[in-house]
């Protein structure tokens, strides 16, 4: 089992603080492990297991309690009187208004509230709705490439990266050998997500039409896309579509992290734009299952990786435009700005200087970083450092 360091970081930092603890993320990232994990660390610490009391709602045995009242009549004549009692809710969004029996739980003394849900929408916005100011959300991400080569000691990380970048990072695909088993998995869960996180939640979708325009999103990984664009793509192609709806699915998409949203920023004008916008696969091996062609553009596979690593170090991604040219990563967060661009390879130094130019131009003291998988740094160019992804990954 590989421990999420990063997460459980967060978990400490906000331990018996007078918050709910919300863990989010798509599917099968580790939400569950993460809980347990932290429950192990607990009673290493000393916590006994009668203060501690975990309820995973996607469990058969715990079927009694998928209404609220039972849920909440179940954990307080278990609350203990020595002490926090410590209170895991696993895939709470199944529970229909899950939010007022956790409120109520929430202000009672010594309770300690952790839970976990595979849909931003449901946890984000009917949570804030009730319990404004009162809980704090932690953005879960299947694993990092450095989690990734922890469960591989001593293995060529060329290779691994390889697997990275064509498998993904789901935890558990680490368990799988070969394409066939690794896709069977994967086709799994897009399944659950499509089905239970979507389809069972907005039951008046088109599927079909779901489904086109989640592959336009994954075919374009990298590109500017505009909702405009999709729908008439669709139409074209025999599947009358307004903006309207492809708005509402990507919105959809989004609530069930299969894919995430980088808008563009003005970098002279220093405002965020409303038109355009890229996204990214939550994991690139969900979206190989959904293109044939997975290997055949290593750039836009390398620029996704870069992007959920900017996002695990807490950064907010904004894609960059400059005039005419586009900064692939602006990345924000309480250090400052950090500036980058991701490409396979910039050896020929027209490429190079291709690749710098857009960072060039930003006048700025922020560091620019050019990431590519060279298998060596390409040197500092005016102050834009470059840099192998591998070694960015492992940093």
């Amino acid at each position: 089992m590989i421990l999420r360091e990063q997460y459980l970081a967060k978990l400490r930092m906000f331990r018996e603080k007078d918050v709910i603890k919300v863990v989010t993320g798509i599917r099968r990232c580790g939400k569950s492990t993460l809980l347990e994990q932290f429950r192990e660390e607990l009673i290493r610490e000393g916590v006994g297991e009668d203060r501690i009391i975990y309820i995973n709602f996607e469990d058969l045995a715990y079927e009694n309690l998928l209404d609220y009242h039972a849920m909440y009549d179940y954990i307080t004549a278990r609350l203990s009187d020595s002490g926090y009692t410590y209170i895991f809710l696993d895939e709470v969004q199944r529970v229909p208004e899950f939010q007022k029996a956790v409120d109520s739980l929430y202000i009672k003394k010594n309770t300690d509230v952790y839970v976990t849900g595979s849909n931003s929408d449901l946890l984000s916005s009917e949570l804030a709705t009730l319990l404004t100011g009162r809980y704090i959300e932690i953005r879960m991400l299947p694993l990092s490439f450095k989690e990734y080569v922890s469960a591989f000691p001593g293995a060529d990380k060329k290779e691994l990266f390889r697997n990275y970048l064509t498998y993904g990072s789901m935890p558990y695909i680490l368990n799988m050998t070969g394409r066939e088993a690794a896709d069977i998995y994967l086709n799994g869960i897009y399944h659950t997500i499509i089905m239970t996180d979507i389809a069972m939640r907005h039951p008046q979708t088109d599927m079909s039409v779901l489904e086109s325009i989640l592959r336009y999103l994954m075919h374009n990984v990298g590109n500017l896309v505009s909702s405009a664009n999709i729908a008439n793509t669709l139409t074209s192609s025999g599947r009358k579509t307004s903006y309207n709806t492809v708005e509402k699915y990507i919105s959809f998409l989004t609530e069930s992290y299969l894919i995430y949203e980088a808008p563009r920023y003005d970098v002279k004008g220093k405002q965020h734009l409303k038109s355009l916008s890229k996204y990214y696969a939550a994991d690139t091996g969900l979206r190989g299952i959904l293109l044939a062609n997975r290997e055949s553009d290593i750039g836009h596979i390398l620029e996704n990786v870069i992007y959920l690593e900017l996002l695990r170090r807490g950064c907010k991604v904004s894609v960059g435009k400059l005039d005419d040219r586009e900064v692939d990563f602006i990345a924000e967060n309480s250090d400052g700005i950090e500036y980058f661009k991701v490409a396979a390879t910039a050896l020929d130094p027209d490429k190079l200087k291709t690749e710098l130019e857009p960072l060039a131009r930003i006048k700025d003291n922020y560091p620019k970083t050019l990431i590519t998988l060279d298998d060596y740094d390409l040197g500092t160019h005016n102050g834009i450092r470059t840099q192998n992804a591998i070694d960015f990954l492992l940093k």
